[in-house]
C-alpha cells in the first residue's frame, strides 16, 4: 500500500488529485466544528441531544453547520433506488443511458434538499433551548445554515467523485469516522478506569477488533472468477482472438453501502420524532435501538439491522451488476463460458454465481456489523466504534489504493509495474 502511495505522489496529475481530496476533507472537518449562528455550544449538552452512530458516520456534531452531513443525500439515494424499482417511469428513465442517470441524480439532489429541511427542522426543534436568543428568526437562520451546509457537502462529494479517486460520499464518511475514532477510544478508557479488570477487557476488545479488521480485508479482496473463452476470428489471412479470460465477481459488490443504508433506515424514525415529538415514534426508536430487548430477550432492532443488511446487499447488487448486459457483451465479442450456452443460459449462470457470492458477503458483513453490538452486550461498555466503522474505514481505504493502482497502470508507470 505504501509503495502505491509513494508511486502515486511521483505522478503530478495523481498528486494534484490527492491534494484536492485532502483539501475537501479538511474543509468538511472544519465545518463540523463551526456552530450554527446564535447557538451556545456549552448549553447544547443540556438539551439531551447526542450523536448517534448514524450521525457520526454521515455528518458531524449537533449544533454545527455540517450537523446533518451527507446523511440526507444517502437517505435520498435509498428512496430514489426504491422508487426506481416501484415506479415504471423512473425505471425507464434510469435505463436511458447517461441522460437518464443525470435525471435520476437531479431527482436525488432535490429529494436530499427536502429531506435536509425535514431533518434540520427536527434538529433545530431538539436543540432550540440552546440558542442564546430563541425566536423564530434565529430558528429559521439556523435551519437555512444547516440545509446550506448539507447542500455544500453534497456538492463537495460530487466534486470528489468527478476527480476520479473513488466515491466522494464514501470519502466524506471515511473522514467523519476517523475524526471520531479517538472519542471512542477515550470513552473506552474512561469506562475501564471505573471497573475492576477494565483495562484487560479493553485490550481484549481491541484484539478482537484487530482480528475483525484482518477478516474485513480478507473479505474485501475476495472474488469469484468466472472463466471466459473467446473464439478465434478470421480477419484477412490471420486468426485473431482465442485467448482465455475471466469475469471477477467480488464477494460483496454492494460493499459498505448496504450497512450505511441499513443504519439510515433504522435511524429514520428517530429523525422524524425530533420534528413532531410523537410518543409512538419515540417507542419505535427505542424498539430499534441495538440495546433494547423486547419481552426482555428479543433484540428486535439488532435482528432488523441484520435483515436490512441482507436485503440491501442483494438490492444494491442488482443495480451495480447486470448479468444480462454482461452476457450480451460477451456474446458480441465472441466470448462464452465453457460448458454454458450463450445468451440467457449464460446470464442465468452468472446471476446464480452472483447471488451465491453475495450471500457469502452479506453473511460476512452482517457478522462484522454485529460484532461491536455483541461486545457491548457482553462487556457492558459503551463502544463509540466497532465492526461497522472499521468496515467502512477499511473498505474506503482499500478502494482508494485500488483506484490509485488503476490510474498508475493506465499511465504505464514503470515504478509500479516493476513492483
Amino acid at each position: 500500500m505504501f509503495s502505491v502511495l509513494r508511486n502515486a505522489f511521483a505522478v503530478k496529475e495523481i498528486r494534484i488529485k490527492i491534494f484536492y481530496m485532502l483539501l475537501v476533507l479538511f474543509i468538511v472537518r472544519i465545518g463540523t466544528h463551526l456552530p450554527v449562528p446564535g447557538i451556545d455550544m456549552n448549553a447544547l449538552a443540556d438539551t439531551g441531544a447526542g450523536n448517534t452512530l448514524y450521525s457520526l458516520i454521515t455528518g458531524g456534531n449537533y449544533g454545527t453547520i455540517f450537523a446533518m452531513g451527507i446523511g440526507p443525500y444517502i437517505n435520498a439515494s435509498i428512496i430514489m433506488q426504491l422508487l426506481t424499482v416501484a415506479i415504471p417511469k423512473l425505471e425507464e428513465i434510469s435505463k436511458d443511458g447517461e441522460e437518464g442517470r443525470k435525471k435520476i441524480s437531479q431527482y436525488t439532489r432535490i429529494s436530499a434538499v427536502l429531506l435536509s429541511i425535514l431533518q434540520g427542522s427536527g434538529q433545530i426543534y431538539t436543540i432550540h433551548t440552546a440558542f442564546n436568543d430563541p425566536n423564530w428568526f434565529v430558528y429559521i437562520v439556523g435551519l437555512i445554515t444547516m440545509v446550506t451546509g448539507t447542500i455544500f457537502i453534497m456538492w463537495l462529494g460530487e466534486k470528489l467523485t468527478d476527480v476520479g479517486i473513488g466515491n466522494g460520499a464514501s470519502f466524506i464518511i471515511f473522514a467523519n469516522i476517523l475524526e471520531n475514532l479517538d472519542d471512542g477510544i477515550k470513552a473506552l478508557a474512561v469506562e475501564a478506569q471505573g471497573r475492576s479488570m477494565g483495562w484487560l477487557v479493553v485490550l481484549v476488545i481491541l484484539a478482537v477488533l484487530a482480528i475483525a479488521m484482518a477478516f474485513v480485508i480478507f473479505v474485501q479482496d475476495g472474488e469469484r472468477r468466472i472463466p471466459v473463452q473467446y473464439s478465434k476470428k478470421l480477419v484477412g489471412n490471420r486468426y485473431l482472438g482465442g485467448q482465455s479470460s475471466y469475469i471477477p465477481i467480488k464477494v460483496n459488490i454492494a460493499g459498505v453501502m448496504s450497512i450505511i443504508f441499513a443504519i439510515s433506515l433504522l435511524q429514520f424514525p428517530q429523525t422524524i420524532n425530533q420534528l413532531i415529538q410523537s410518543n409512538f415514534l419515540g417507542r419505535v426508536s427505542r424498539w430499534l435501538s441495538f440495546n433494547h430487548f423486547m419481552f426482555g430477550f428479543l433484540p428486535f432492532g439488532t435482528i432488523l439491522y441484520i435483515i436490512l443488511i441482507f436485503c440491501f446487499t442483494f438490492f444494491y447488487t442488482s443495480f451495480a451488476f447486470n448479468p444480462i448486459e454482461v452476457a450480451e457483451n460477451m456474446k458480441k465479442n465472441g466470448g462464452f463460458i465453457p460448458g454454458i450456452r450463450p445468451g440467457k443460459p449464460t446470464s442465468d449462470h452468472i446471476q446464480t454465481i452472483v447471488d451465491r457470492v453475495s450471500l457469502i458477503g452479506a453473511i460476512a458483513y452482517a457478522l462484522i456489523a454485529l460484532l461491536p453490538i455483541v461486545l457491548e452486550w457482553l462487556t457492558g461498555m459503551n463502544m463509540g466504534f466497532g465492526g461497522t466503522t472499521l468496515l467502512i474505514v477499511s473498505g474506503v481505504a482499500l478502494e482508494l489504493v485500488k483506484q490509485l493502482q488503476t490510474q498508475l497502470i493506465m499511465r504505464h508507470y514503470k515504478g509500479f509495474l516493476n513492483d
